[in-house]
């Protein structure tokens, strides 16, 4: 009886049970849920070959036609690669698709693209189901980079305390981790990352840097090495390692070995142009001239207009930081600045834009901030008020709107559709288009005036405390 009942206990053990009963939570590592799988042959039959790349301008664009990244020349020649070994066969094109560099392996799992490019070191997490190919750059140094002139450190221990700037999804984080380990050990404060805002790629961070925005960040060497031929004022601390493990590397999905193999075949053999650097160079030499509002001076001239700009801030439902911004890139907050095409004063609006919302003078500071905030009331109200916009993305349309017209921001928004971008986003998405179209003008205008506001932001409770002293 006893042999029986164990007999009958083993066969209920080895049934089938429910799911539930089997799992009742996901680990952590459990695979992401993704789309259907391409692999070569599928790609080769659609014809399309859909690369995700690093939204970042260092990665990828187009200005004016002129293709400019750091990935784009390596991709142009797969793509000749893949087509010159299948002869006869329907010629293969690439399909660039940009994302945030924190979404890459999510949007490649989900099945968005076929191959990543992202341009920097990008790590893959246990049993996300990706591969990376075979590093095109191994052992790449993250290194501190500051502005010239700037205190000269000799160890990574003096920078104990110190403020890091760092770009979503930058490699630096964990290296910033691990140093801040070795800093415990010998009880020293830690380093502190401030994550900056996601309008903000690399080249911004290494920008704002050079205008002493920001103190520091840490970046790939052979990154920080090329945009310090743009940003002079940048200084490279090479000696200054927080890590030198990490590879750069494309990433393709497990369940697509044959796009794999290729990729590996075609990196093991490339070798970038010497001179690829050379159209990068010249046209961004002249693209990148923010400088810091909060200087002495600066911060003079911005408290005494600041009752003006609060004013109309206040009445037209706008951030009075996000004006002041605006007018310290369009006049230096200079209230008798002169422009082009009749522009003039703090804000350099046109006469016409000032009859177009009913304002008569815009001499004086009054009548020229009340022009300038009302018309951008209502290109929000008649362009830019969808709910799928956020409010840092809607700012960014007005501005653009402000600086090239509202129709032409509006056509640059449909062929953004057209091409697949996300037409209520500027950054990364739409301005892609406009770099295209009209060139780094409109782009460096929205850009310059965002990294203005987001550096008033920092600072917001300091410019505004002399107003609540008064108050009180």
């Amino acid at each position: 009886m006893t042999r029986l009942f164990l007999l009958l206990l083993c066969l209920l053990a080895a049934l089938p049970q429910q799911a539930s009963a089997r799992l009742t939570s996901q680990p952590d590592n459990w695979p992401q849920e993704t789309g259907d799988s391409r692999d070569l042959a599928d790609i080769r039959n659609s014809g399309v070959l859909r690369v995700l790349v690093n939204q970042s301008r260092n990665s990828s664009g187009e200005i004016k036609g002129q293709s400019i990244g750091i990935e784009y020349n390596r991709l142009r020649a797969f793509e000749q690669y893949l087509n010159d070994t299948a002869p006869g066969r329907r010629p293969l094109t690439l399909k660039i698709v940009p994302k945030a560099k924190d979404q890459l392996l999510t949007a490649l799992q989900r099945g968005e693209g076929d191959l990543i490019a992202p341009g920097e070191v990008l790590g893959a997490r246990d049993g996300q189901n990706v591969s990376a190919s075979l590093p095109w750059r191994e052992d790449v140094p993250l290194v501190l980079v500051s502005r010239q002139g700037s205190r000269r450190y000799a160890h990574l221990e003096q920078l104990a305390g110190k403020h890091i700037a760092l770009p979503a999804g930058s490699a630096a984080g964990d290296a910033v981790r691990q140093v801040n380990e070795r800093l415990a050990q010998r009880h020293l404060p830690a380093l502190s990352i401030d994550w900056v805002d996601p309008s903000l790629a690399v080249e911004d961070v290494l920008e704002m840097v050079q205008a002493g925005i920001y103190p520091f960040t840490v970046v790939e060497q052979p990154i920080a090495e090329r945009w310090a031929k743009v940003f002079r004022g940048i200084r490279v601390d090479r000696h200054l390692v927080l890590d030198n493990r990490q590879s750069m590397t494309w990433y393709v999905r497990r369940d697509a070995p044959m796009l794999h193999a290729s990729v590996d075949r075609f990196l093991k053999d490339y070798h970038a142009p010497a001179d690829q650097d050379g159209t990068f160079q010249r046209l961004y030499r002249n693209a990148y001239q923010v400088r810091n509002p909060l200087e002495k001076g600066d911060r003079k001239k911005l408290e005494a207009v600041r009752p003006t700009l609060q004013r109309y801030a206040e009445q037209y439902r706008l951030d009075w930081l996000a004006l002041a911004a605006m007018a310290f890139k369009e006049s230096n907050l200079n209230a008798d600045a002169r422009g082009s095409s009749g522009a003039t004063g703090l804000m350099q609006v046109t006469p016409a834009a000032a009859r177009s919302v009913g304002v008569g003078s815009i001499q004086g500071k009054e009548g020229n901030v009340q022009a300038a905030s009302k018309y951008m009331a209502m290109l929000r109200r008649d362009y830019f008020n969808s709910p799928r916009m956020d409010d840092r993305e809607r700012l960014a349309f007005i501005l653009a709107a402000y600086n090239v017209g509202a129709e032409r921001v509006q056509s640059l928004r449909a062929e953004a559709r057209r091409r697949g971008l996300d037409p209520n986003r500027w950054f990364f998405q739409v301005e892609r288009v406009a770099a295209d179209q009209l060139g780094m003008g409109v782009v460096n205008y929205v850009s310059s005036i965002n990294k203005y506001y987001l550096a008033y932001q920092r600072e917001r409770d300091g410019l505004e405390s002399s107003q609540k002293v008064a108050r009180k």
